[in-house]
């Protein structure tokens, strides 16, 4: 028995409320990092072992770009006056308030300082429009009947679980152990006390919190928006919702205001992902997005999401460069007047996930590609329409939102990285792409589709060999073009059955032939099959044996 409730806002949080006010933020950016004391021949003094190991397992130098900011150079911007509300080392950059004109003009003089960039923050008696964008449907259950074996009873998590991939790597023993994913979001409203968690911080698996907008450490009494989030992963309620990576570690860290829309939450997200750098993190989930702003001069446009323009998407590519894997929600601004993906969504390096809802149909709310210099995002999409996630009070709720479909993703992605810890976040991210189930015609609105993680798994695994002394077979060339040669040896004569699959497991081509001892049987593939370029999976099938061969079409 289901009671629906539809909630405009979240008014039971009182503290959620605040008054209208304002306040400037400077971005100053330096010409160099001069006199630092800190060395790339010592990453110790700045990184965690965790990160310099992440770095070292994917062949990922240690730079200039990674060492903290110049001290003296910080001191003297507060020497002036300044409040320091952070240093960023990727865009050698610090972030002040509390200062007049008269102090923006000594700082401008100074002889190591580049630019700076005057941002406004407005406070509001609303919530923050992204979020009121999310329809919020909810759902208050302490059973359900939603499972279909395996290791966990996901009960109303079931559906999105399932509809990746994820009970799968569930059912082989991968459940994220081991992974430490960094959460960047508007906090994480009783995290601490929720039922949903209480395996989390039983075993130790919320490593600590940031709140990169006020300085502290403080995040469980903030906007629950990182909370739903959270449990979309990390959940762990058998019969009522399991995420799809309740055995990570997670870091809480708090970059987004929801009472203000302003640029300066990108530095915040800027500088909270450097920290999820900086401790080791594996991989961060962004379920958050930017395109107007309370100060519309900040405004960002289409023309901005080519990957190379908003703060927060260099950020984020910066992120992966140092083999972190990104998740992100695609946004949710499907419908007029934006459309399009909003930042960071529109990184080249990181995953962007839409929404459908249960049977795989795009949400009218999801964002859109392209981007705009022509890629393709979204990359993926999953559950985003009636999703599953703890509710401020205890239970489970069911809503909207590519806000949701990010995590879902990316407790998923914890899941293939921990089964195959030997490649990189580049490798992972282009195999999900490949086991979506439209990779051989991508569009602007779904991506490459629904990912399978199992697929994923069995496409990193290279399980799939191209030679076999049990078959005797040999397949080539590999890659192909119109033309796949079957070679076989120390076989008598026997019936085979030749099918292909796509990464999906539809199939595109099947033909059953008679195979003899150092026999070569050549199959041309036909114009009118319009076989696309990608991978694909080519199943000999014999009467007692089969075996599985990854080709790809060129």
């Amino acid at each position: 028995m289901r009671t629906l409730i539809t909630i405009i806002s979240f008014c039971l949080l009182g503290q959620l409320s605040i008054a209208q006010n304002s306040k400037t933020f400077y971005w100053i950016t330096f010409k160099d990092k001069s006199g630092s004391e800190f060395s790339v021949q010592k990453p110790e003094a700045f990184l965690s072992k965790r990160a310099i190991e992440r770095r070292t397992k994917q062949h990922i130098s240690i730079t200039e770009q990674d060492l903290p900011v110049n001290r003296s150079y910080v001191d003297q911007i507060r020497a002036l006056g300044g409040i320091v509300a952070g240093t960023s080392k990727w865009f050698n950059a610090v972030s002040v308030s509390n200062l007049d004109a008269n102090d923006i003009q000594m700082i401008g003089a100074l002889p190591f300082v580049k630019k700076v960039q005057k941002i406004e923050m407005q406070k509001r008696n609303e919530l923050d429009a992204k979020f009121k964008l999310e329809e919020r449907t909810f759902t208050s259950s302490t059973n359900s009947s939603n499972k279909a074996g395996g290791v966990f009873n996901y009960g109303l998590a079931y559906l999105q679980s399932n509809q990746i991939g994820a009970d799968c790597m569930h059912n082989n023993g991968y459940t994220g152990a081991g992974m430490v994913i960094a959460v960047l979001d508007a906090g994480f409203y009783k995290a601490d006390s929720l039922p949903a968690f209480d395996s989390l911080r039983t075993n130790g698996q919320i490593l600590g919190c940031r709140d990169f907008v006020v300085g502290d450490t403080m995040v469980y009494e903030d906007y629950p928006h990182g909370m739903n989030v959270l449990s979309c992963m990390g959940g762990y309620l058998p019969g009522i919702l399991v995420g799809t990576a309740p055995k990570a570690d997670y870091w809480l860290i708090r970059t987004e205001d929801a009472s203000s829309e302003s640029l300066q939450e990108e530095i915040f997200w800027t500088i909270g992902a450097e920290f999820a750098d900086s401790v080791g993190a594996d991989i961060i989930n962004s379920s958050l997005g930017y395109s107007v702003f309370d100060n519309m001069a900040d405004n960002h446009t289409y023309a901005d999401m080519d990957g190379n323009t908003t703060i927060i998407s260099i950020a984020a590519d910066i992120a992966a460069s140092r083999g972190i894997f990104v998740t992100t929600s695609a946004g949710n601004a499907g419908g007029p007047p934006w459309y399009k993906i909003t930042a960071p969504a529109d990184a080249d390096s990181v995953l962007t996930v839409g929404a459908v809802d249960s049977l795989g149909y795009i949400t009218g709310f999801s964002s859109r590609g392209l981007t705009f210099d022509g890629r393709i995002k979204p990359d993926v999409v999953a559950r985003g329409h009636h999703a599953a996630f703890a509710s401020a009070w205890g239970g489970v709720q069911q809503g909207n939102g590519t806000s949701f479909s990010s995590p879902i993703t990316a407790g998923a992605v914890a899941c293939l990285w921990q089964a195959n810890p030997g490649k990189t976040n580049m490798e992972l991210l282009y195999a999900i792409q490949e086991s979506a189930n439209q990779f051989s015609a991508p569009d602007s609105i779904r991506g490459y589709g629904v990912p399978n993680f199992c697929t994923a798994n069995s496409l990193l695994t290279g399980i799939q060999e191209n030679h076999s002394e049990d078959i005797g077979l040999e397949v080539f060339p590999n890659p192909f073009d119109n033309e796949l040669t079957l070679s076989f040896y120390n076989k008598e004569k026997q019936n085979v059955r030749l099918l292909m699959t796509d990464v999906s497991g539809r199939s595109v081509f099947q033909q059953d032939f008679t195979a003899i001892s150092d026999s070569k049987i050549v199959f041309t593939i036909l114009p009118e099959q319009r076989l696309s370029a990608g991978v694909y999976l080519l199943n000999v099938i014999l009467k007692d044996q089969t075996q599985t061969i990854k080709i790809i079409k060129e």
